[in-house]
This record gives C-alpha cells, sequence and structure tokens, in this order.
C-alpha cells in the first residue's frame, strides 16, 4: 500500500519540474564532456612542444616512449583543478545552505558560476593553439573555480525540492539531462576531430577545428541556465512543498532518525562514511579512465579521436537506460544491492579492457582500426556506472536534513573530487615508470574491486517506505 501524507495525498514526483531542473546538470556535464575529452591531450601536446621541441604527434610517430613520460605533468595539472574543487565545494554548498536572496540560495551561485565559466572556457583552446602554457593553465583554472561555484548548488536544488523516498528517481531524471549535455559535447567531437588538429603539422593547424566545442559548450550553458532560471522559483516552490518535504523525512531510508538539534547518530555516522569511502574508490577508478581515455586511444591504439567520441554516446545511451531504471531497480531491491551490481558489472568491463590491444589494421586515414570489444566495455560500464551514481548521492543526502542538503553534497563532492585529485597523479606517474598503457584498465579494476568491497561490508540495506507518483496529466503540472 501506498504511504499517504497526513491530508491522504500520496507523495508525487513532478517529471515535468524534475526535468527543468535537470537543465543544471545538462550544463555541468556539457562543459565537464569537452574539457575532459581535450583538455588532457591539449596538455600532453604543449607539454611535448616546450620540453621535447616536437609536437605529440612526431614523438608518436618517431617511436620515442616520451608520450607516457610527460603523462605524471598532465596528471598533476588535472588533479590541481580537482584539488581546488575538493576545496571549494564544500565552502560553496555551505554558503548556499546559508544564502537568502529574491531569487533562492542556489540560483545566484549558479548565475554567476556559469557566466563567467562560459566567458572563460572558450580561451583554453586558444591559448593551447599559440602554445601559451601558462595561459592555458590560468584559464582552466578559472573554469574550473567558476564551475565549482555553479556544481554544488545546482546539484543541491534537487533534493532541496524532492521529498527523499523519490529522490533516487529524481536523480535518475536529472542524470539522464546531464548525459544528453554530454552528448552534445561528444557530437562536435565526432565531427571536430581532435586527432585531426594534433596529428597535422604545425603550421596546417587550424584553430576553429578545436575552438568551435567551447565556444558551443559555452553557448549551450548559458542557454541552459537561462531556461533554469526562468522556469524554477525557488522560494515559492519552498513554501509550496514544505509538508511533502517534512513527510519525506519521516519516510527517509535511514537507520536513526535526522535531528538538527541533536549530534548525528553513531549509526548514521558509519554509513555516512562508508558511502564517502567506497564513493572515493570508484571515482578514482572512473576518473582515470575518464582521464586518460583519449591519449589512450591516440597514443595507444594509434585510432581516430572520433572514435573516443563514438564510445562516450555508446557509454551515454547504455548510462541513461542505467538512469532511467536504477529508481525501479532500488525500489525492488534496495540502494545498496543496486549499486553493488553497478559496482560488479563495471568492475567486469574493465576486465576485458585489460585484454584489449591495438589492431594493426590500417585504415584510409593511415590509423588502426577501432576495437570493437571496447564498444562492448564503454556499454557495460556506462550502464553499471549510471546504477552507482543514481542511488550514491540520494543515499547521502539522506542523511540529513533540508537545511543541510548544500553541507552534505559538499562531503559528496569532496569524495569525488579528492579522489579526482589522486588517481590523475598516481596514474600518470605508474604509466610514466611502467611505460605501458595496458596499466589503465588493471589499475581501474583494482579500485573498483575494492570499492566493491567497502561498499557491501560497511553499508547496510535500508529501504524506504514505497510512495506513488504523479501520473499523467498530473505529473505534468507546476504544482506539488
Amino acid at each position: 500500500m501506498d504511504q499517504t501524507t497526513e491530508s491522504n495525498r500520496p507523495l508525487k514526483l513532478n517529471f515535468k519540474r524534475t526535468f527543468l531542473i535537470g537543465f543544471a546538470f545538462f550544463g555541468i556535464l556539457l562543459l565537464w564532456q569537452v574539457y575532459d575529452s581535450w583538455c588532457p591531450t591539449f596538455l600532453t601536446d604543449i607539454f611535448a612542444r616546450n620540453m621535447f621541441g616536437m609536437s605529440s604527434a612526431e614523438l608518436k610517430e618517431s617511436g620515442a616512449e616520451k608520450i607516457l613520460e610527460v603523462q605524471w605533468l598532465v596528471g598533476i595539472i588535472m588533479a590541481c583543478d580537482n584539488l581546488a574543487a575538493l576545496i571549494l565545494l564544500p565552502i560553496f554548498g555551505s554558503l548556499s545552505d546559508r544564502t537568502k536572496t529574491p531569487i533562492g540560495k542556489r540560483m545566484p551561485f549558479i548565475l554567476t558560476g556559469t557566466l563567467v565559466s562560459a566567458l572563460a572556457f572558450p580561451f583554453i583552446p586558444l591559448f593551447f593553439h599559440y602554445n601559451n602554457i601558462a595561459a592555458m593553465i590560468v584559464m582552466m583554472a578559472i573554469v574550473l573555480m567558476f564551475m565549482m561555484m555553479y556544481r554544488n548548488p545546482a546539484v543541491a536544488l534537487m533534493p532541496d525540492i524532492t521529498p527523499k523516498p523519490l529522490r533516487a528517481k529524481a536523480n535518475g531524471i536529472i542524470n539522464i539531462m546531464g548525459y544528453l549535455g554530454g552528448a552534445a559535447a561528444t557530437v562536435l567531437g565526432i565531427f571536430l576531430k581532435l586527432s585531426s588538429y594534433i596529428n597535422a603539422a604545425d603550421e596546417a593547424r587550424k584553430l576553429w577545428i578545436i575552438e568551435i566545442p567551447f565556444i558551443i559548450a559555452s553557448l549551450l550553458m548559458v542557454i541552459s541556465a537561462f531556461v533554469l532560471f526562468a522556469t524554477i522559483k525557488e522560494n515559492k516552490l519552498a513554501e509550496e512543498l514544505h509538508d511533502s518535504l517534512e513527510e519525506g523525512e519521516r519516510l527517509a531510508a535511514v537507520e536513526q532518525p535526522i535531528d538538527d538539534d541533536k549530534p548525528m547518530p553513531k549509526a548514521n555516522k558509519i554509513m555516512l562514511f562508508a558511502i564517502l569511502g567506497a564513493e572515493f574508490l570508484w571515482f578514482m577508478a572512473d576518473n582515470a579512465i575518464g582521464t586518460y581515455i583519449g591519449n589512450y586511444v591516440i597514443y595507444y591504439l594509434n585510432s581516430s579521436s572520433s572514435s573516443t567520441m563514438i564510445l562516450t554516446i555508446l557509454g551515454g545511451v547504455a548510462s541513461v537506460i542505467g538512469f532511467a531504471t536504477a529508481g525501479m531497480i532500488a525500489d525492488k531491491i534496495g540502494r545498496k544491492w543496486t549499486i553493488s551490481i553497478g559496482l560488479a558489472l563495471t568492475f567486469c568491463g574493465y576486465i576485458l579492457m585489460a585484454f584489449i590491444l591495438p589492431t594493426g589494421k590500417v585504415g584510409a586515414d593511415g590509423l588502426y582500426s577501432f576495437p570493437v570489444l571496447l564498444f562492448a566495455v564503454w556499454a557495460i560500464k556506462g550502464f553499471g556506472m549510471a546504477l552507482v551514481h543514481n542511488c550514491s548521492f540520494p543515499m547521502v543526502v539522506e542523511l540529513c536534513s533540508s537545511k543541510k542538503i548544500g553541507k552534505f553534497t559538499g562531503y559528496y563532492y569532496a569524495a569525488s573530487m579528492s579522489a579526482q585529485t589522486i588517481t590523475p597523479i598516481l596514474l600518470g606517474l605508474l604509466l610514466s615508470r611502467l611505460a605501458a598503457w595496458r596499466v589503465l584498465p588493471i589499475y581501474a579494476a583494482i579500485l573498483i574491486c575494492l570499492s566493491f568491497a567497502v561498499f557491501t561490508i560497511l553499508v547496510k540495506n535500508i529501504k524506504a517506505r514505497k510512495v506513488s507518483n504523479a501520473k499523467g496529466l498530473e505529473a505534468l503540472d507546476s504544482g506539488d
């Protein structure tokens, strides 16, 4: 029997409103996808030019192992960005919790972060093209700093106006919107091939090939933020949904009730630390793959960078399926076992990846054909990690009241960003020392295995009582 509120009205997930909130995540993953797909290769090439006097393509053709030698530097730069995020995300989360303005507590941070990031973003490829490494890194730092101002409040916006038992399903919709943003960036990478730019002689490199994706990403970010601002009125919704949010607190999937006036219960604290510890490990694995896959394809598989974009689309489709089904799976077996299944699938995908070798089959473009098995790996990984990401964030904010959502969102991102600070440096050092790209999937598989162990042993499976969703035209209503 569905749980109802005291007014005999069931808790309902408003799909239209959740979809509109998803525009915040659309902008986040749009920028992140462009950043992660292009910037590691920019850094590899610019370090190669400044350290060895040759482009990365020339080093690759000469058979030198120097490409691997610079990966530790690439890792340090990518990690510095994440280190800044580790510091800034909790700060902006706590600040937004305490902010009160006529447009809400999250919206001022979202709008300011979006505007500055969008303005600075196109300067990254511009400075790279003109071999100005200092200016390029400064622009990367500015973009990341203001995206941190945007990211925490944008993510906290969903649980702000969604009752706790409905957050897993709502998070699925939010993440699907995010992956649509990532897909928009990926399509650009298919037609504007980074490998075509990297493999060209210096005098033949055309700036527009790498500039257009960054400009379009900036424009779409601004549009998505405008849609969010125009349709989501924070203060009004907080008043309208007060009773539903209170009922959601009563139905929360926690071992001990939440009370802001008392210390956090020991059982809830153990649950929080266990989730964050497992999250730290799986983000170390996931970020390692995300950071180095572009270089893995270009420099190890010797394939076209457009194949990486197709990989991303395939993984995104699998992720969308995962996000669409994770809430329903969690309703049946609980969030703990949904995440555990996702980690197990991801581990299997990385083990398969460890056996993939360059095909050696030269195509019309002079590059090797892309190994088909890697497409299967990305589909498995995409679905598995969607189950993980969909349920893990709601589990963290389940352990706090509505007054501390930004703060606990900061905890969630502190765990993920600390992982993403460490893993590029650690893996970069391993790649430089062992001089073998096959270290990448093995490294990721070990970390996923450790994450699975921590999560399944220490996290309890506490299921929320069932609630009903709005249906038909009711789900499209702008109210509760």
